[in-house]
């Protein structure tokens, strides 16, 4: 379950970096990709969920999904903006980008020693 939420995870980036491509150009990115980018992130908590609770599976998934879960309320205040016509903050892309790398990396370590 590790793997399945991983790969949601890193499908989801791709769409994170066409929305950052556009959001660090001074633009808005479409709708449809923005989400897409929300429900797999969505999704790949709850695949994480799914894999921590019922199993021992150490310290890292459970830290990636905190991670993860941090990365989400920056999505969520970038989504706000969206909603709002404006187009966010670069640093604030860039912090949101920054969390869910961190998480994707503590979630393959995970998944390499699981």
């Amino acid at each position: 379950m590790l793997l399945y939420a991983l790969i949601v995870f890193l499908v989801g980036a791709c769409g994170g970096l066409v929305l950052a491509s556009f959001v660090l150009r001074g633009k808005l990115a479409p709708w449809a990709v923005s989400l897409l980018h929300a429900m797999l992130g969505a999704t790949g908590i709850i695949l994480l969920t799914t894999a921590i609770l019922p199993d021992n599976v150490g310290t890292l998934p459970i830290i990636a999904l905190c991670v993860f879960l941090v990365t989400a309320g920056f999505g969520f205040y970038l989504a706000s903006m969206h909603y709002g016509k404006r187009v966010a903050m670069k640093k604030v892309v860039l912090t949101h980008a920054s969390f869910a790398i961190t998480g994707a990396l503590l979630l393959i370590a995970a998944v390499v020693m699981h």
